[in-house]
């Protein structure tokens, strides 16, 4: 990990015991936060308010976890399963987590009145500053999932210096075409809402089998989400232009994100194909691909743990965790890299040759088959 050499801690980046000479922040924290000490904020941005759920406060430098879910959900239906993990808590309550639900879609929201023009999806990305100006975060780790993920990727575009990380699930960074844009106005003619939302969240395995998630999702979408504003959120999100970004090298005055980033996608998810493409406009040197299995389409409720553990990692690549308690382990605290549910393989890139921005140098494990290059992109492949 030779790019730790160059990584400046301060005192809110927990250094390894044998470095601090007494527990890390992680074991022993006298400011951990309850479970259910969450705040909501109708927050004004220059294109409408914003509803968040908040706990915590900025402390330091540390960044925020902020989280923004995928279209037809909300916070509580995208992420409640993940961030009541227990061990994803063993994590969050160290930092300020902030959960972002696009206009009109949290539970008991009002109707958009008629005639309402909702924000594009640039313009929710213009959302974010708002909310991050209004706590005083220095910077965010964000996760997003799907049109959330989308919104992320572009809200990093356009301010890199306010974000630290990525965890994007069901990314696609494409555009509808033609062809598409038909198909999902043929299928809002044919199918209810909700089913042609659930034919973006699931794989057709799950669909077909009719899976308890699914029921349960189903309903849930039909109950709690307005389902005028979701139509809103919807057409707006199969609206969407190319996300602007392009490898390093691959175009003219090629941009792309700038931070660390782990893509994550179920097997036979509806955006495997989106996330592969999304894979190969990214650095690959700061760059993780995570395919789960047995997963389905959301990964973030059928493999909670899993993901905790992909995300632990991705953490402490970063400087934020080194060791953590594993409640799994009766031996005390283990090292979060040890990934012990996690088969790793990383493969060379002949494009991954170079560094990364200086000021976004991050720590990088090297394949030990390298055979000369300097940097690695990571695939890494769930099977368990």
């Amino acid at each position: 990990m030779a790019g730790m050499k160059d990584q400046q801690f301060t005192e809110e980046k927990p250094l390894l015991p044998e470095s601090r000479g007494q527990e890390t922040e992680m074991e022993n924290c006298e400011t951990f936060i309850a479970p259910g000490d969450w705040k909501e904020h109708d927050i004004e941005t220059p294109y409408g308010m914003l509803h968040v759920v908040i706990r915590g406060a900025p402390k330091g430098n540390k960044p925020a976890i902020l989280t923004y879910h995928d279209v037809g959900l909300n916070h509580k239906l995208c992420f409640n399963t993940f961030f009541h993990n227990e061990d994803m808590q063993e994590i969050t309550k160290h930092f300020v987590v902030c959960h972002v639900d696009a206009p009109g879609q949290h539970i008991g929201a009002p109707q958009m009145p008629q005639g309402y023009q909702y924000p594009t999806m640039d313009q929710l990305a213009g959302m974010l500053p708002s909310v991050v100006q209004h706590f005083g975060f220095k910077s965010i780790v964000g996760i997003g999932v799907g049109a959330g993920a989308y919104i992320l990727a572009k809200f990093a575009l356009i301010f890199p210096d306010l974000v630290e990380g990525l965890v994007l699930l069901n990314i696609d960074p494409n555009g509808k075409g033609w062809i598409d844009w038909a198909a999902t106005k043929l299928s809002g003619l044919t199918s209810a809402l909700p089913d042609t939302v659930l034919a973006h969240l699931f794989s057709q395995e799950e669909l077909m089998n009719n899976t308890e998630v699914v029921q349960s999702y189903r309903q849930q979408i039909n109950n709690t989400v307005n389902q005028f504003n979701l139509q809103l959120f919807w057409n707006m999100y199969n609206s969407r232009r190319d996300l602007e970004m392009n490898r390093s090298g691959s175009v003219l005055n090629a941009k792309t994100l700038r931070c660390p980033v782990m893509l994550v996608v179920g097997d036979n998810a509806p955006a495997e194909e989106g996330v592969v493409e999304c894979n190969s406009k990214l650095d690959p040197t700061n760059t993780t691909f995570l395919k789960m299995a047995d997963s389905g389409g959301m990964p973030q409720i059928t493999q909670p743990g899993k993901l905790t553990e992909a995300f632990k990692y991705f953490l402490q690549g970063m400087g934020y965790i080194a060791y953590i308690k594993d409640r799994r382990m009766s031996g005390g605290p283990v090292p979060s890299a040890s990934m012990t549910r996690l088969a790793r393989s990383r493969t060379a890139s002949l494009t991954s040759a170079g560094s990364v921005d200086g000021s976004r140098n991050r720590a990088c494990t090297h394949s030990d088959s390298s055979d000369g290059v300097g940097q690695v992109s990571q695939t890494m492949e769930v099977s368990c």
